[in-house]
């Protein structure tokens, strides 16, 4: 089981925003912020939280940790074997 707090960090992790997050699961904007706004277990369906998990793993994030003890993430490559895209720079 994952928490909504390892899903915001996922996404953090990888500079993605919820548009992006919402087009590689196909889970709707509204439901990853509503997911995202519970640092514990989220209110949501099954097949959505497989669907998110699914995406940020092949993006290269693994969940460690139970829910009940210590749950987070660790960054490593993708699943198809290449790095991380490098960060965005944000204008200034």
């Amino acid at each position: 089981m994952l928490t909504g707090a390892q899903l915001r960090l996922g996404r953090y992790a990888l500079r993605w925003t919820v548009a992006e997050l919402a087009n590689a699961s196909e889970v709707s904007s509204a439901t990853i912020k509503r997911i995202e706004a519970d640092d514990g277990v989220p209110s949501c369906t099954r097949a959505n939280l497989q669907a998110l998990r699914r995406a940020l793993e092949a993006a290269g994030i693994e969940f460690t940790g139970a829910v009940d003890d210590g749950p987070g993430i660790r960054i490593r490559g993708a699943a198809d074997g290449s790095k991380l895209p490098p960060p965005q720079r944000q204008p200034r």
